[in-house]
């Protein structure tokens, strides 16, 4: 089967995206580190366990404004989802993590 036949099979404007093992099972974040550029965000996750005076980047992502945009709408879409069909998500105040890094915003 050559390139042409595999593109005729597959539905038009669909993406055939596979996800293995050790990526499906992900990483734990309960920080994300946010940083931009002109012409990237970078959104570094990290999890930070109480006690603990060292934490490591589990993962970073690299964004163009517009999908970090298209991420906001997405996410914001999927919240509201989820609370119309859980429950209100309470925003606890969280204490000040001393991070020194450039300019930023944590979620």
């Amino acid at each position: 089967m050559n390139m042409n036949d595999q593109h005729q099979n597959q539905p038009q404007g669909q993406i055939n995206i596979e996800l293995d093992e050790k990526t499906a099972e992900g990483f734990y974040s309960n920080l994300a580190i946010i940083n931009h550029s002109a012409s990237e965000f970078v959104i570094d996750y990290v999890c930070i366990m109480p006690g603990t005076p060292k934490a490591k980047v589990k993962s970073r992502i690299i964004l163009t404004p517009q999908h970090a945009k298209r991420l906001l709408k997405a996410l914001g879409e999927n919240i509201h989802r989820f609370e119309m069909a859980h429950g209100e998500i309470n925003d606890t105040e969280q204490p000040a993590i001393p991070l020194n890094f450039g300019p930023t915003g944590q979620a």
